[in-house]
């Protein structure tokens, strides 16, 4: 009989497969776990280690989420196998994206997801616009996180508010892996969003024109005469030269010495009428950027 010092035929990896009752994070009996309802990791009963290991499934260890009466579905890694038997304890976020309520069922089967690459994200209220720097949050916060799954709405505190963030999109598909990945990241303009109204330059022109308000020139004037063609004839622009000759030239500072008591000039400016096509161009646009580098770790 021949023995051999390796497997030949190495054990095939086979899913697991169970039901449990699911219950929200604050029913977890002992000291209150925020750690869990800040993250999007579940508690599942020690059993279950039992019969993973028994199935030797691949690492890390992903899960689907089924709610088989509304047909909805998200994924979660697992954080503990600390929960009373038959049971799972959920952040609450997650039961209400699977509209779930206390004691529920819910079936758990193990699943590979593909490493993400790119998330786009949209927040549910404006307020999120009042952090400084919203990519370093959410980093912060995805730590927490296992995957993410197209559709869901994940919570994210920050200074003891919660913001609400809808997936948008994921890429290279629905639900991804975010363990140990660099995705690129975007944010779409949040809900309810309006563009601050941003004032717009205008094409201005004169009026009244300054060196109108410039006194005549008295004394010796250079070239103050108009000129005269050789053969006679009147030149056809002389009158507009003349006009322009008889001006003096605008300068700054010098005051208007015809000036009348209790009457008062002031150089007005009009607008030109604006193409619609610049005025589009010039709209203030949020969020029109190529997006962040985020580098998720759990």
């Amino acid at each position: 009989m021949f023995q051999f010092g390796f497997n030949m035929f190495p054990e095939i990896p086979r899913p697991f497969d169970a039901t449990y009752q699911c219950f929200s994070v604050a029913m977890l009996p002992g000291n209150e776990r925020q750690d869990v309802e800040r993250g999007g990791k579940i508690i599942m009963p020690p059993s279950a280690l039992e019969k993973l290991t028994r199935l030797n499934i691949n690492y890390p260890m992903l899960f689907k989420l089924t709610n088989k009466k509304s047909k909805r579905e998200t994924h979660s890694g697992v954080l503990e196998f600390v929960a009373d038997e038959g049971k799972i304890y959920l952040p609450l976020w997650m039961m209400h994206n699977m509209n779930l309520d206390e004691g529920d069922l819910v079936q758990i089967e193990s699943v590979s997801l593909p490493v993400g690459t790119f998330s786009r994200f949209q927040p549910l209220s404006s307020d999120f616009l009042d952090i400084t720097n919203p990519t370093a949050v959410l980093e912060n916060c995805l730590r927490s996180f296992a995957c993410l799954t197209k559709g869901d709405i994940i919570a994210v505190q920050y200074n003891q508010k919660v913001y609400e963030l809808l997936v948008l999109e994921t890429k290279p598909g629905d639900a991804i892996s975010i363990i140990e990945c660099d995705m690129n990241v975007e944010f779409a303009a949040p809900v309810g969003y309006q563009e601050p109204e941003v004032p717009k330059k205008r094409d201005e022109e004169m009026v009244l024109d300054p060196s109108d308000l410039m006194p005549e020139p008295s004394g010796f004037v250079a070239f103050k005469g108009a000129g005269n063609r050789l053969d006679g004839k009147k030149r056809k622009d002389s009158s507009s030269a003349d006009q322009g000759a008889s001006k003096p030239v605008y300068v700054r500072g010098i005051p208007d010495y015809d000036y009348q008591i209790g009457t008062l000039r002031f150089i007005r400016q009009t607008a030109k009428p604006k193409n619609n096509e610049n005025q589009e161009n010039d709209e203030f646009k949020p969020f029109s950027g190529t997006g962040f580098s985020l580098r998720a770790r759990t």
